[in-house]
């Protein structure tokens, strides 16, 4: 009985210092630094020191390089047992897209927090003619026009044109009546006017190449005064596939078509 109870002891002392050496029981460690490492050095100095790595999410910033280690848990200089498995955060190699939202009618202020929180950037912003004073009239990407709806990278620089508000000069209303949709945009455009309201006949295929057969306000006043207006302003315009015939007496005493 007694020998039966000597072999039990010694055989719980076996599996207790059996399970002391497989668990490597009171054998600690400190957690090195490795965030702003590359996940490569990060994790050869890591395993190299007893501990198993895992990357446990990746975020984007193009202030750093790609696969930059970002955040470490546990964190450095933190006291744990050999083989505790390390979680890293790292960038990745490749931004995100994004859908581009429309920051059209926006202001500069609103917009701007509209794109930071998209994860884009604001790049130049430019001014021109309009009665919406600091109101987002265009955005731009690369120099063009950006639809939203677009994926693009994040980090992604948006330019803006703003409106600039209604200039302190007026301007001779221009004569549109008989011009082409694209003409007259043309004109209006280098004299900082745009166009308001748009009606479309029921014959226009092709809005560019549409002729102008009414416009408001008109070039003249019923008493025959040039009508005036400003930079920034706009003027409604009536469409037609068919040119206008301008009466022959003379353009710049009428503004009156018929066909």
């Amino acid at each position: 009985m007694l020998f039966v109870l000597i072999v039990g002891l010694l055989l719980i002392v076996l599996i207790l210092s059996s399970l002391k050496f497989f668990t490597k029981h009171g054998q600690v460690l400190k957690i090195p630094s490795v965030t702003g490492k590359s996940f490569m050095e990060a994790k050869k100095m890591l395993e190299q020191q007893g501990f198993d790595v895992e990357v446990q999410d990746s975020v984007y910033r193009d202030t750093v390089p790609p696969l930059m280690v970002l955040r470490q848990f546990p964190e450095a200089e933190e006291v744990v047992k050999v083989n505790r498995t390390v979680y890293l955060t790292i960038n990745r190699s490749v931004p995100p897209l994004i859908i581009m939202p429309n920051l059209v009618g926006m202001s500069f202020r609103n917009a701007e927090i509209v794109v930071r929180q998209f994860g884009f950037k604001i790049s130049d912003t430019t001014y021109k003619p309009d009665f919406a004073k600091n109101s987002v009239l265009n955005q731009l990407f690369n120099g063009k026009e950006i639809q939203p709806g677009t994926k693009l990278s994040m980090g992604s620089a948006i330019s803006l044109v703003l409106g600039s508000g209604l200039s302190d000069v007026d301007l001779a209303v221009p004569d549109l009546v008989g011009k082409t949709y694209l003409e007259a945009k043309n004109l209006l455009s280098a004299a900082g006017i745009g166009f308001g309201a748009q009606v479309v006949d029921a014959d226009v295929q092709d809005t560019l190449n549409a002729f102008i057969y009414k416009q408001y306000p008109e070039r003249f006043t019923e008493d025959k005064r040039t009508n005036r207006i400003r930079a920034g302003q706009m003027i409604d315009i009536w469409l037609s596939a068919q040119k206008p015939v301008v009466d022959s007496i003379s353009t710049d005493d009428s503004n009156s078509a018929h066909y």
